[in-house]
């Protein structure tokens, strides 16, 4: 039995999790955010959404299922998506290495 999709909430575009925000063939990742438990597309789409700051992702947790791949539909802990390449280790499609610019808003910096 398959495990359902969770539910992206934001700006959507697409079935693969893109939004208007970022958009490129590579943008096909989804966050669930720690503080509210909820997968947006990106960060802009939870400030423009949510109702509460954005609460980083404990480097304790990082073993959490957090990440969510648009194309294959598979769930990736922060630790899998922190050293998967920019590439699914489960559908091999290429993840938008520029996300790591990001990773300060989503996740606490390992020293």
């Amino acid at each position: 039995m398959n495990k359902p999709v969770p539910t992206i909430k934001g700006e959507t575009v697409d079935s693969e999790t893109r939004c208007t925000h970022y958009h490129t063939d590579k943008d096909i990742i989804a966050i669930k955010f720690y503080c509210c438990n909820t997968y947006y597309p990106c960060y802009q789409c939870h400030n423009g959404h949510a109702d509460h700051d954005i609460k980083r992702w404990p480097k304790s947790m990082f073993n959490e299922k957090a990440i969510l791949c648009g194309v294959c539909k598979n769930e990736l802990s922060i630790d899998e998506y922190l050293t998967c390449s920019s590439t699914c280790p489960h559908c091999h499609s290429s993840f938008n290495p520029g996300c790591s610019l990001h990773g300060h808003i989503y996740f606490e910096q390992k020293s």
